[in-house]
């Protein structure tokens, strides 16, 4: 055999490491142990292929200095070999780094992005909080609910109700705790004490259910969450202490209870439900009458809209006072988009316009739950690592491959595959600003996902609060405290979500949004995390500093930070300093 070898993941190998902008060159070599009388690099960008001859090095191997191109987009490279025995080839096997084939093989990755690509700075340097503004604590007084057959449960310390929606089978989410932003505003010293600079609400503006993604109201803030003027207020707050906070935008669906759909005629005015000629009609799609809608995930509470509908851009992206703009200028920092993959790309590339037109520290983060650099979406590749459209996106593959690691289905050189590739392929600004997240409204609470116990998510009317034996939680505690250390040691913004610091447990939604435990926590643990997010903030090393993953065995991973030659990570000055960081999984 020709043993071929190529590591991407070195500077040996592959120099620079990492995403590349679009004009440079990479230098590319190859180790081949047996008999080779050639060797190339076959590249395949601009949808035609590139052959380039590697050059022998004294001592062993070939090398060759390729272009990566004249535009954006995903390079693709393979090694070609011809021995006394015949060609072969040298490409990528899942989950390894280099292997031979007779025929053409899996090809390694190169991001090729927009020279001019920057995220916001705070980005790097922050660790975010994640909040169900309901869920989290009451300010004052609650407010009745507005919504149909919407109410507030007796005691804050209830578990939610499942309560399943007439048509397809997901929770009607009508049931309130009282949590508002005037909640938020008493607890803020409390956040901030752990180290936390940045907030990430889930969706604020007035809509029937508790989670708010049916919006109502893009230009109301929910009622029951507060007034305008106490928004206004956090947002000073927050300000004033050096905060940032990211607005959840829903831009792929309304509610039916909506101001522009008006199925259930709540709002004043003509909605699209009701007549074709209603101003806000050609924002949706109907078919043989007005009960006949395109509807997300087929939700009829959900209908979709086109994105992509000049009305529509105009009154979320393009206007004067556009939803994008509107709410940067009275103080957020940006938007998580929802379900980013089903909106249009060019409405991504606009809006992320408009919101750095506002200000260039301004962020766009996706909801994209698969690699963002090559996702396959709806049918269609699409990368979000190129600069025209994403800052971040929530690191669910991180969440994944952190998860699976500590509770023993994959090992520590699989782990760290996964976080070299994500180092490999996405620029550097956008690495750095990952939402590296481990719990989120979506899933299973992180204790549970780590407590052995495997009944997380069963089918939605089998649901109930079910606790934890004190043995599972402590296994559970004992492993999120670990998985949080490793993701608070790598590139990106670590986003912890209520109460994941205080202990809380609970399977899918509805119990993954139970309230915040305010006089039940978990001293112990938020202790803990609170010591393991200042010593984040505190070392320049870990938020701006050089990585290098690998595998010691297949239960040890060493994280390695640095600081080298008086430059970060950015090339701003900065005090040499290396970081080792070694966990071990039990």
């Amino acid at each position: 055999m020709t043993r071929p070898w190529h590591n991407p993941y070195t500077e040996s190998d592959r120099f620079p490491q990492g995403a590349m902008p679009v004009g440079s060159f990479v230098r590319l070599r190859l180790r081949v142990y047996g008999g080779c009388e050639r060797a190339y690099v076959r590249m395949w960008k601009n949808n035609r292929e590139e052959l380039y001859p590697m050059r022998p090095l004294t001592g062993g191997g070939y090398e060759a200095m390729v272009p990566v191109g004249k535009s954006v987009g995903l390079v693709w490279y393979y090694f070609i070999i011809d021995t006394a025995r015949g060609r072969v080839f040298a490409g990528k096997p899942e989950g390894e780094t280099c292997g031979e084939f007779a025929f053409e093989p899996p090809s390694f990755q190169i991001t090729v992005y927009d020279p001019a690509f920057s995220t916001p700075e705070w980005m790097r340097k922050s660790i975010m909080m994640q909040i169900m503004v309901d869920r989290f604590h009451i300010g004052g007084k609650a407010v009745k609910p507005h919504g149909r057959g919407a109410y507030l449960h007796a005691s804050w310390d209830e578990a939610p109700e499942v309560r399943l929606a007439p048509k397809g089978g997901d929770c009607e989410a009508i049931d309130f705790f009282g949590g508002n932003l005037k909640g938020v505003l008493e607890k803020l010293a409390y956040i901030k004490s752990l180290g936390v600079n940045a907030l990430y609400f889930n969706p604020i503006f007035r809509a029937r259910s508790n989670h708010k993604y049916d919006t109502g109201d893009y230009m109301e803030i929910d009622p029951s969450f507060g007034t305008n003027a106490e928004f206004d207020e956090l947002m000073q707050a927050l300000k004033d202490e050096g905060m940032h906070v990211v607005l959840d935008g829903v831009f792929s669906h309304t509610g039916a209870d909506s101001r522009y759909f008006n199925k259930f005629k709540t709002y004043e005015g003509i909605g699209a439900y009701q007549s074709a000629g209603s101003k806000y009609a050609s924002w949706y799609r109907f078919g043989k009458d007005r009960d006949d809608y395109d509807a997300w995930w087929g939700f009829d509470t959900l209908p979709n809209v086109n994105e992509l509908d000049p009305k529509y851009l105009d009154f979320i992206v393009r206007g004067k006072d556009a939803v994008a703009a509107h709410y940067i200028k009275r103080g957020t920092s940006g938007w998580r988009l929802d379900v980013a993959d089903e909106l249009p790309m060019d409405f991504i590339r606009q809006l992320r316009q408009r919101v750095k037109a506002e200000g260039r520290e301004n962020a766009v983060i996706g909801e994209v739950w698969e690699d963002p650099s090559n996702k396959i979406a709806y049918g269609k590749l699409r990368s979000y690592a190129l600069g025209d459209t994403l800052d971040s996106t929530m690191n669910y593959p991180l969440r994944s491959a952190v998860i699976d690691f500590f509770t023993g289905k994959t090992n520590a050189y699989q782990l760290s595959e996964i976080i070299n590739h994500q180092m490999s392929t996405l620029p550097r600004p956008m690495m750095y600003s990952m939402m590296n997240l481990l719990g989120s409204h979506d899933r299973p609470r992180i204790i549970n996902m780590l407590s052995g116990n495997e009944n997380l998510e069963p089918e939605r009317e089998k649901r109930a609060f079910i606790p934890l034996s004190k043995e599972e939680y402590a296994l559970g505690k004992k492993r999120f405290v670990k998985a949080w250390e490793l993701v608070c040691h790598l590139p990106g913004m670590p986003c912890l979500y209520y109460g994941d610091e205080a202990g809380l447990t609970g399977m899918g939604d509805p119990f993954c949004r139970m309230p915040y435990p305010w006089g039940k926590e978990d001293e112990e643990l938020r202790e803990r995390i609170r010591e393991i997010n200042m010593k984040r903030v505190n070392d320049r090393a870990l938020t701006l500093g050089e990585a290098r993953v690998n595998a010691k065995n297949a239960d040890t991973i060493e994280i390695k930070r640095m600081i080298r030659n008086g430059e970060d990570a950015f090339g701003k000055k900065a005090e040499d300093k290396e970081t080792v960081f070694t966990l071990k999984r039990e």
